[in-house]
């Protein structure tokens, strides 16, 4: 052994006792022991948990061995326990073994005492590395668990997005074309952008439900952190109030992060909303960014992390913080400690979801009474942060002349795009499935400049139906539409392709069929030479 053992006798006899240690040393055990002779002595050594070894005679006066071993099993389970004895009779020895003592040794044959101690150290540090392995499984296990968890309640948000999106984008295309067609003084104006607003509300919590499922695609990039939450600082205050006292201390180094911009926020808001709630009479609420070399893997991930360098963004308040039992849940979907009606449960479920999106992790650290901190981490980044190019205006005008195919399942979502694009001038030819549009494209594809096609339909979905279509035309444009975050980023290779994601308003379908074929046009007049070789 390379440390000394610290060594608990239980022993009435000083010299027996020192002819113990001198026997261990001897036998190349460094010990330093503590001898005690009486219960409340041994019960107070016991409560210290500073031993890594019992050796306890059977018979000490006032005090029997097998009360000495029950104490030592309910307070330091752990511990070898060995008995060194005088006499022990066969029967005695079968019950001490039997009630945990890990071995007993007779004081006449003390030549098994060093080979005992050896043994029960080894077993000691197995069952020591076998809960160690037993909790790295539990833990992989929860996270399992709670991945399946996010999968299905993200196949559910999947499936309602999909729906709900068609209805808003009713509800907010109807609500549009009102607003257009009513005196700016009309009093019932201001009811229906309620109405529209509402409508934006919807969909903003359509997103954040498929954002903590991990299926709301995200748009990342390489952004600098600390400018992200300067910037924020402002919103953060409104979001705390006046009674809670915020400081913020920002890494002096440039912290770079591959994420989407909205979705940092969003972690920012609800770890700050989730401290604010936890301070109801008021505290302190500090965020802190730092760079850091991960050494260890957080308590929360959905891929195994690569230890390295990480730039880590702490929430800690001084609030009531958390029990156990409420730690072991708290990234579950639609779990709140909360018992008066506010919340969703949904706010840390977002963060893990995006967090982990992100390829981080999360450290959670709470006390009841003591507050709470977060400790998230991102991974690292030394990329150059490219500036985005300018946003290129909108057409003059979304009025059009061409002909359109308009291929939609959604009876009303098609009528609404139907009536808002004839309204602007488009020759609009209307079906209701792709099996049915590829009837209509083959005796009037000649005629179609564009088709406008739902994605997810029965029998035929929309990508399947652009294939066939531009067989019979190549040059024709696409505009994929769609319920389903899934389908973002269709036909983004395509210069002919372009998507937009549902709700849409008949004015914003309308500036993209626009840009579409005019961006087109433009191209075929720069490129003379590309024009011809379509022919």
């Amino acid at each position: 052994m390379t440390a000394s053992l610290r060594l608990l006798q239980l022993e009435a006899n000083p010299d027996d006792a020192d002819h113990i240690v001198s026997i261990l040393t001897e036998g190349g055990i460094a010990c330093q022991a503590v001898r005690v002779d009486r219960p409340d002595t041994f019960l107070k050594a016991l409560k210290r948990k500073k031993f890594d070894a019992i050796l306890a005679d059977y018979s000490i006066p006032g005090f029997d061995g097998l009360t000495a071993l029950t104490l030592a099993r309910q307070i330091c389970p752990d511990i070898p326990f060995l008995f060194v004895t005088t006499t022990l009779g066969k029967d005695l020895a079968i019950d001490a073994v039997k009630r945990g003592a890990t071995d007993y040794i007779l004081k006449q044959r003390l030549g098994r005492l060093v080979p005992s101690i050896h043994r029960a150290l080894r077993e000691l540090e197995d069952r020591l590395e076998r809960k160690r392995v037993e909790q790295a499984l539990r833990q992989s296990e929860k996270q399992l668990r709670q991945a399946q968890k996010l999968e299905a309640v993200g196949r559910l948000a999947g499936g309602l997005a999909h729906d709900f999106n068609n209805l808003l984008t009713v509800i907010m295309g109807h609500g549009q074309g009102l607003l257009g067609e009513l005196h700016p003084d009309d009093p019932v104006r201001g009811r229906i952008q309620e109405i529209h607003q509402a409508g934006d509300r919807a969909a903003a919590l359509i997103r954040q439900l498929l954002t903590f499922s991990r299926q709301q695609p995200s748009k990342p990039k390489v952004l600098s952190l600390n400018p992200l939450i300067t910037n924020f600082e402002t919103m953060m205050r409104r979001l705390i109030g006046e009674d809670l006292d915020l400081t913020i201390a920002l890494s002096p180094q440039d912290l770079q992060i591959r994420a989407d911009p909205a979705q940092i926020e969003q972690v920012l808001m609800n770890l700050v909303v989730n401290a604010r709630d936890a301070m109801p009479k008021g505290g302190q609420l500090v965020i802190h960014t730092a760079l850091v070399e991960l050494a260890h893997t957080p308590m929360y991930y959905a891929r195994a992390l690569t230890l390295g360098p990480y730039v880590r963004l702490s929430v800690a308040d001084t609030g009531r913080g958390m029990a156990p039992e409420v730690l072991a849940h708290i990234f579950e979907p639609f779990f709140t400690s909360r018992h008066d009606g506010r919340g969703t449960g949904l706010g840390l479920s977002m963060v893990y979801g995006i967090v982990t999106q992100s390829g981080g992790g999360i450290d959670v650290s709470s006390q009841v009474g003591q507050g709470s901190r977060f400790d998230v981490y991102f991974p690292s980044m030394q990329s150059r942060i490219v500036q985005p190019p300018p946003h290129e205006p909108f057409h003059s005008s979304i009025r059009g002349h061409e002909t359109l195919l308009l291929v939609e399942d959604d009876q009303s979502v098609r009528e609404l795009v139907r009536d808002g694009l004839r309204t602007l001038g488009y020759r609009v030819i209307e079906s209701r499935n792709g099996l049915e549009a590829c009837l209509i494209a083959s005796q009037q594809i000649g005629n179609i400049q564009m088709l406008i096609t739902d994605v997810v339909m029965p029998g035929m979905s929309g990508t399947e139906l652009a294939q066939h279509l531009r067989i019979l035309k190549p040059d024709l444009k696409l505009l994929f539409i769609s319920g389903y975050a899934d389908d973002i980023g269709i036909g983004s290779s395509d210069p002919s392709s372009d998507y937009l994601q549902k709700p849409f308003t008949p004015e914003l379908i309308a500036q993209r069929i626009r840009q579409l074929l005019d961006h087109t046009a433009e191209t075929r007049q720069s490129s003379p030479v590309h024009e011809l070789s379509t022919h």
